[in-house]
């Protein structure tokens, strides 16, 4: 989720270079198979020549090779800031990162499920990671990864992975807006070297504070123009010439940050970092009896669930940026799974399906797995050979790249919109944001589902009341479609305001479904209207039910 974004933001955003690359790659794949057909029944090619089949593979495999390869590089990219970046911002090393998208391309990589999406640490992910850590501290954090882990491979293997796609969209889009401005907000304190309050509406509430601070402070100022620097390159690399473009904006605006710091001598904290081998903490037995505890379980639970929905949501988009084949959600599921197992034994981050680096693989022409499995071997032999290059990044420059990444999980633009149009999901949206800033990530999407849950009772408990009354004879009042509780209120209302004095007819036939209160109370009107009437010397009021009797 830096990177992450739903299904919904993402299925619009094909480019035209991506399907230029899809047709080039269907040509390559096309003069592969042509070839291998070419070969006799023998295993000779056209000419009764040995060895026509083994040819063709190879011929097939350079062409695949002569897209995923240099894809694997635009993606490793991507990744080296990213992983980096949300290492930080969730408050453990940098090298948990590392692992966790080296993880995430050489494990999860070479499993089935989907083919072009790519996995790793996620900014979406970074919220739920640091309260755990604090809450639990890092040694736990493995055992935590280890047990979503499991529990995704399980609801893979039952086939559950298609019902994370029933989850809605308001709720999803609220949780990532709700997490972008709580990213925004902590990586501002990080952006001007200053340590960040705890929760979320304290950080919102001493942001005029920090401005204040920094514009008085020198090292504070600094850093500040540092990350502002990082956002603005960030911001309008789209708008550079093409060539240009072909540099990731995340890598450019770090390289860029990194230079400008080494150049003026600035007074700002950068990166510290050790070596993989010694940043790997496998959980130990005191780690793995934690999971008695019921607020461990719920964290896991919670990592679980979310892990689950967004890479799903990510693979419904990347499958709607080319026409390879679909993901096969259970198995991504499991691929997931086996991926956050071995991070939670590696004692590192969580990883999810990541949006940013998944559409930078097919952009870059990705045809097969190989792209993301390389792009972790390019992470794994980075981190072990160059890690002096990361030392020299200042911290100030990757808080500027979140603060860049919570933005765009933030659906502005499509707001206005959805209020005219959808004014109870954009409310649904609005109430899971602030959920998850006041409260916290789980909660939050908690509030959101009961919330969405409600929406959908109270529109689908549609019920008509026709009363028709000709002024003479009895009044007829017919109900149709579906009686709940929800709208009792309304249909008492109208029964209740009817003539005591006539005879009412009340017609049942119509209803799809009548639940208990709404039966009960039927029932009870129409008893109190029969001793009312009865009540009333001379009159010929009382009611009469028809058709479908409520009892049934």
């Amino acid at each position: 989720m830096t990177d992450n974004r739903t299904a919904t933001h993402h299925v619009n955003h094909t480019h035209s270079g991506t399907r230029a690359d899809t047709a080039a790659g269907a040509r390559d794949n096309a003069a592969a198979t042509a070839t291998a057909t070419a070969a006799g029944p023998n295993g000779d090619s056209g000419g009764g020549r040995p060895g026509g089949r083994l040819g063709g593979r190879i011929a097939g495999r350079a062409a695949v090779l002569r897209h995923d390869l240099p894809a694997s590089l635009v993606v490793f990219l991507v990744a080296v800031p990213l992983c980096v970046g949300v290492a930080v911002a969730s408050g453990v090393p940098a090298e948990l990162g590392l692992i966790t998208g080296i993880v995430g391309g050489v494990v999860a990589g070479l499993l089935p499920g989907s083919s072009l999406q790519v996995s790793g640490p996620a900014a979406g992910l970074t919220v739920l990671v640091y309260e755990a850590v604090q809450q639990f501290g890092l040694r736990a954090l493995g055992v935590i990864v280890l047990a979503a882990g499991l529990l995704q491979i399980l609801l893979g293997a039952l086939r559950l992975g298609r019902w994370f796609r029933a989850i809605s969209v308001a709720v999803v889009e609220g949780m990532l807006a709700g997490i972008g401005l709580t990213i925004i907000a902590g990586q501002l304190y990080a952006m001007a070297d200053t340590p960040a309050p705890d929760s979320g509406p304290a950080k919102i509430a001493g942001l005029p504070g920090l401005a204040a601070d920094a514009l008085t402070t020198p090292v504070a100022l600094a850093a500040l123009g540092v990350g502002a620097g990082t956002i603005a390159v960030l911001a309008g690399w789209r708008r550079l010439p093409g060539p240009v473009r072909a540099v990731p904006g995340p890598l450019a605006a770090v390289a860029l940050a990194t230079a400008a710091v080494a150049v003026f001598d600035l007074p700002v904290d950068r990166l510290r970092v050790q070596g993989l081998v010694e940043a790997i903490q496998p959980p130990g037995l005191a780690e793995l009896s934690r999971l008695a505890d019921v607020a461990v379980l719920g964290t896991v639970v919670a990592f679980t669930l979310i892990c689950s929905a967004e890479s799903l949501f990510s693979a419904a988009a990347v499958d709607r940026m080319h026409d390879g084949p679909r993901t096969d959600y259970d198995r991504e599921l499991v691929a997931q799974g086996t991926g956050n197992a071995v991070c939670g034994a590696l004692g590192a981050l969580p990883m999810t399906a990541v949006i940013v680096r998944s559409s930078a693989n097919v952009q870059a022409g990705a045809r097969t797995k190989a792209s993301r499995v390389l792009h972790g071997v390019w992470l794994l032999v980075f981190a072990a050979a160059f890690p002096a290059v990361l030392q020299a990044i200042p911290l100030a420059a990757l808080a500027g790249v979140l603060v860049h990444a919570g933005w765009k999980l933030m659906p502005l633009a499509q707001m206005p919109r959805l209020w005219r149009e959808h004014r109870g999901e954009a409310v649904i949206l609005v109430c899971t944001a602030v959920a998850v800033v006041a409260l916290n990530l789980f909660e939050g999407v908690l509030l959101g589902l009961l919330l969405a849950v409600l929406k959908t009772a109270w529109e689908t408990s549609h019920v008509h009341l026709d009363v028709d009354d000709d002024g003479t004879g009895p009044i007829r009042v017919r109900l149709t479609g579906n009686a709940t509780f929800l709208r009792l209120p309304k249909m008492l209302d109208t029964l209740e305001g009817l003539p005591h004095d006539r005879r009412i007819e009340l017609d049942l036939s119509g209803l799809r479904h009548l639940d208990h209160a709404c039966r009960t109370a039927l029932l009870n009107w129409a008893e109190t209207s029969r001793d009312t009437a009865g009540a009333a010397s001379g009159t010929r009021g009382g009611v009469e039910l028809v058709g479908a009797h409520p009892d049934r």
